[in-house]
């Protein structure tokens, strides 16, 4: 049996209006991660929510790693998404990878989006020459060995660091519940991908608007980063938001809204 698009992504359609915000998550949380904004946006806006295939509520029965060994095959699940709701000119927010995700679809089917948001997103997360991706390889091998030791007492140590905001310890467990919620196999995987990816060299082919949003003390994501994509991407803005961490929306939550709703008023 071959389980259906919005089944297999955990697709959930909400709120009412002419104009259609799709709301993607990123590493280690799920659609759940939007509540703030979506509570604030669906009086006004028709709001399509979803899962990567590994998360959340997704059928884990669809993913190998095999299928999801590049950012390419979740930019082909948000474009069967976009496909089977039959969407156009809708407005993406994404977060983290799936800033690089709905960069990669809007390259190919451009006329599903008319605006892309992105917060906290990175085209590459190791350093390089002329480049501050916020990583070195050694980093990263140390990150991969401390998941495969013990899954479960990296994310309780990494949550924390990603999330920021000491002073909201209960922000911190929210994130290590739902990092510890993945599939360890899966988890370490997605992650190799994300860490290792590079899609510097696509920036400048795209057309789509973008207005990036940046946070302060990032750990995944100097503030060098912003810097660069906005530089890259023709049709782009950079904005600087008063929030800290890799997770601004669930820290800081009525400040991305407003910053979102910034960026929808431009169009």
């Amino acid at each position: 049996m071959v389980t259906s698009i919005l089944q297999r992504n955990n697709v959930n359609v909400l709120g009412s209006g002419s104009q259609t915000l799709i709301f993607a998550h990123g590493f280690g949380t799920d659609q759940t991660a939007w509540r703030n904004q979506v509570a604030a946006f669906r009086d006004s806006y028709r709001i399509i929510l979803f899962d990567h295939v590994g998360a959340g509520k997704s059928d884990f029965a669809a993913y190998s790693p095999h299928r999801y060994s590049s950012l390419y095959s979740y930019a082909e699940d948000l474009l069967d998404l976009c496909a089977e709701l039959k969407l156009k000119d809708s407005v993406l927010i994404g977060h983290s990878v799936s800033g690089m995700v709905s960069l990669l679809a809007a390259l190919v089917e451009p006329q599903y989006f008319r605006k892309l948001v992105f917060i906290s997103a990175s085209p590459r997360y190791l350093n390089d020459v002329n480049y501050i991706g916020g990583f070195e390889q050694a980093d990263l091998d140390a990150l991969y060995a401390a998941m495969a030791a013990n899954y479960y007492a990296w994310a309780s140590g990494f949550a924390p660091l990603a999330m920021g905001n000491p002073d909201k310890p209960e922000l911190a467990i929210e994130y290590a519940n739902t990092l510890s919620a993945i599939r360890p196999d899966i988890a370490q995987a997605v992650v190799r991908v994300i860490f290792q990816s590079d899609h510097r060299e696509e920036l400048p082919r795209l057309k789509t608007p973008v207005d990036i949003l940046q946070s302060n003390n990032d750990i995944a994501v100097p503030l060098e980063v912003g810097q660069y994509m906005v530089k890259k991407i023709a049709n782009s803005t950079l904005t600087n938001i008063s929030t800290t961490g890799h997770l601004p929306h669930i820290s800081a939550p009525e400040t991305v809204t407003r910053a979102i709703a910034s960026c929808l008023a431009q169009i």
